[in-house]
């Protein structure tokens, strides 16, 4: 019995691997193409991470009929249509990505509140309403007329990290990175005279990685309950 338990968990800890490896390895590429200025592999392999995060998702996922799977495979197809659409230069695309990435935030905010909590909300989340006042106190004078929206997106997203932190520590980490992703986005974007190394870089590689701890948490999840159910 004890061999077929240990068996059974190795299996468990080594699925997830194998599902998100191609996730792994091409967010890879991605990420060197974007050190080395490679603009035609930038946006080949860009389209491509979302599908194959997708896939590995709901491949590692015990159960693909369950809300885990449905709310994740949401948050992740509203992420793969932002993802395309701030492909595209000008207000209209940035505001067409906003709204896919803000859909993709209320989907990984249900799911987190509604299958991935652990505990209750703890006054350490007060830190992401402090980020979101002090985003939009920073941005606002360059914002123009689309305050009202950005203030909204990052409402939504603050929230997500703000219950992240009621989950795992692989939740709390990917919901703080994907914050940070958005977070130098937008001062990129909208400040003036703001200058970091490598921006475009480090705003990729923790969107991927957020993305996938993000994911890696809702199979570990899933995967638990569904051995506290046999």
């Amino acid at each position: 019995m004890s061999i077929t338990t240990d068996s059974v968990q190795r299996g468990v800890a080594v699925r997830p691997f194998a599902a998100f490896l191609p996730y792994v390895v091409v967010g890879a590429v991605h990420l060197v193409a974007k050190l080395v200025d490679n603009v035609a592999l930038d946006q080949f392999t860009k389209p491509l991470l979302m599908p194959l995060l997708l896939v590995g998702f709901l491949f590692a996922l015990p159960r693909r009929r369950s809300e885990v799977a449905l709310l994740g495979s949401l948050a992740i197809a509203f992420s793969w249509l932002g993802d395309v659409s701030l492909l595209y230069s000008g207000d209209l695309g940035f505001l067409t990505g906003l709204g896919f990435f803000l859909l993709a935030h209320v989907a990984y905010l249900l799911l987190i509140i509604r299958k991935l909590r652990m505990r209750r909300l703890g006054p350490f989340a007060l830190i992401y309403a402090a980020w979101w006042v002090s985003l939009v106190v920073l941005l606002a004078p360059h914002l123009g007329s689309l305050i009202i929206p950005v203030a909204v997106y990052g409402l939504v997203l603050s929230a997500v990290a703000a219950f992240g932190t009621t989950g795992s520590v692989t939740l709390i980490a990917g919901t703080a990175l994907f914050l940070v992703s958005d977070t130098l986005l937008g001062v990129n974007r909208f400040l003036p005279g703001f200058e970091l190394w490598q921006v475009d870089f480090i705003i990729m590689l923790t969107y991927i990685v957020g993305q996938g701890l993000i994911a890696y948490a809702a199979v570990r999840a899933a995967a638990n309950q569904e051995k506290r159910l046999q």
